[in-house]
């Protein structure tokens, strides 16, 4: 389960301080699939990164499974989100030279899992999203929604509690974004994932368990 109370986050720009969340809420049961709207700019992006540990709140508390998502120093809170957290952004971030396989072990070997066991997780999780025979290609050799499947498919290798999804779809053309969704929503299923989706798709937001629009800093259903 993933607890939020009294999230709040500012940026010092120039002379300004602009406040992006204020006093957020948010409560996401284990197995849930819940997206956040909202117009561009209101701080979608910056929830996200507050939930999986890759920024701190100004105030505020996130808990996953009983336990605060930054909790020591920033070696333990790593070694946590690499465990724990999986994310897919609006790009791919795969490296070009490494192939599908090698894209999708890398969070396994960065947790100093082996070659062998690395790959043959990322193998499983290649082939859950449609690219068994795809393996050995290259980024540069993949269809764009291919590459989302890749990111995909690395973001689940750790069989993490979490996933964050910042636009996954937001450079897909309509088709292979509905595609990659149907992967997604699947698996999801199937495997009771919980995960938070910002999205300014409403078509694909409507699909999910639950949809929540971020507007003056806090969510409302």
């Amino acid at each position: 389960m993933l607890e939020v109370t009294d999230l709040w986050k500012s940026y010092q720009i120039g002379d300004s301080r602009i406040e992006v969340l204020t006093g957020l809420d948010l409560l996401v049961p284990h197995g849930e699939f819940a997206s956040v709207v909202g117009a561009s700019g209101t701080g979608k992006s910056t929830l996200l990164h507050l939930l999986g540990g890759l920024d701190a709140p100004d105030k505020g508390r996130i808990i996953l499974n009983a336990e605060p998502i930054l909790n020591g120093d920033e070696r333990r809170t790593a070694a946590r989100r690499n465990r724990q957290i999986g994310f897919v952004f609006q790009f791919h971030y795969l490296l070009p030279e490494f192939t599908a396989l090698e894209n999708a072990a890398m969070p396994q070997r960065i947790a100093g899992a082996g070659e062998s066991q690395a790959q043959e997780a990322a193998r499983a999780r290649l082939a859950e999203v449609g690219l068994a025979g795809r393996l050995q290609h290259l980024p540069s050799q993949l269809s764009g929604g291919e590459r989302q499947r890749v990111a995909f498919a690395r973001a689940m290798v750790n069989d993490p509690d979490l996933l964050l999804m910042d636009e996954p779809t937001g450079n897909l053309d309509p088709k292979s974004a509905g595609a990659l969704f149907d992967v997604v929503k699947g698996l999801q299923k199937r495997k009771g994932l919980t995960i938070v989706m910002a999205t300014h798709n409403m078509d694909l937001a409507a699909q999910t368990d639950r949809c929540l629009l971020l507007r003056e800093g806090r969510l409302a259903d």
